[in-house]
């Protein structure tokens, strides 16, 4: 099988950090439509991470779509409530905060689990068609679900993997694990064959080792697509509390780093219709700095125009 398409990007165009903090763009007064413009001019693809704490909206995907070029993919991150994390009640769509029992309604923070299942049925239908633009202008490379350390591997949160194709039909879906106990050794070739049998995309990591959920970089392809996220080895902010995800991230790789994963990546490539590479050292130009040198090492993932002197 000959490799399929790379893409290269980074999770978020829009940090702080980023935008404040670093030269990048050409203007620190770019609007948003200019950043998101100038992005794509540069990279092939990019993670949308807002989605994680606020549900889109059509409108705002649609906008997306004309302010991206055709050959441009963006991989949407799942809203918290879906991926069991805790989620601040203002954010929840009105007629489904309308369903919380009355010992949730007045939380701060709610999961889905305080929800009825009619309640749930409708959030990811709520997800589903605000995401419609961007799958209709085939900008919609997959949506991403990042769950929590304590979503480990039991038969409930299988079940719920399971469940996931036929609550977002004809989307690609990604799953990132943060607890190790779906890739031990016991458990490692269960997990990756209920993924391809569920037809979902297992999301490669590298991230720091050495902690009881550290998730080791195993890389293979369980759908068409194959992706891979490289959140950087900060061990010292890793599982730090009160600092911000742009601190946890922290982390410039160096020249020889990349270098070596640009052949692992290559090799995952061969197995899949096309791969995503994610940079998530997003501080500062950590991430578009380290996104475009592996791109150059993997000599595609960048615009056809997108010029040396882009740093």
């Amino acid at each position: 099988m000959s490799a399929g398409r790379i893409r290269v990007g980074t999770a978020s165009w829009t940090d702080p950090t980023l935008v404040k903090e670093s030269d990048w763009y050409p203007r620190k007064s770019m609007s948003a439509e200019e950043r998101l413009r100038y992005y794509a001019s540069v990279f092939t693809m990019v993670e949308v991470d807002a989605t994680y704490y606020y549900p889109p909206t059509e409108h705002l995907a649609a906008l997306w779509t004309q302010r991206t070029p055709a050959d441009f993919r963006m991989d949407v991150k799942a809203y918290s409530l879906l991926t069991h994390h805790p989620t601040r009640r203002p954010s929840l769509w009105d007629d489904v905060a309308a369903e919380l029992a009355d010992e949730h309604a007045g939380k701060s923070s709610v999961y889905l689990h305080h929800l009825p299942e009619a309640a749930v049925d409708r959030a990811f239908e709520r997800f589903r068609t605000a995401l419609m633009p961007l799958h209709s202008a085939g900008r919609l490379g997959a949506v991403f679900f990042q769950f929590p350390e304590w979503f480990t591997a039991r038969r409930d949160t299988r079940r719920y993997l399971r469940s996931l194709p036929e609550r977002l039909p004809d989307y690609q879906l990604a799953v990132e694990f943060r607890h190790r106990s779906w890739l031990d050794e016991s458990t490692a070739e269960r997990t990756l064959e209920l993924l391809r049998e569920a037809g979902l995309a297992y999301v490669c990591v590298d991230e720091p080792q050495g902690f009881a959920s550290s998730v080791p970089p195993v890389l293979t392809a369980t759908a068409p697509l194959a992706v891979v996220r490289f959140h950087g080895h900060n061990r010292a902010n890793w599982h730090a509390a009160n600092v911000s995800p742009a601190e946890r991230f922290r982390y410039l790789y160096s020249e020889d780093e990349l270098a070596r994963w640009a052949p692992r990546v290559g090799e995952l490539a061969e197995s899949a219709r096309e791969t995503h590479v994610v940079m998530n050292n997003c501080y500062r130009d950590y991430g578009v700095r380290n996104a475009r040198q592996l791109a150059m090492l993997l000599g595609e993932g960048l615009q056809p125009d997108a010029g040396a002197e882009v740093s």
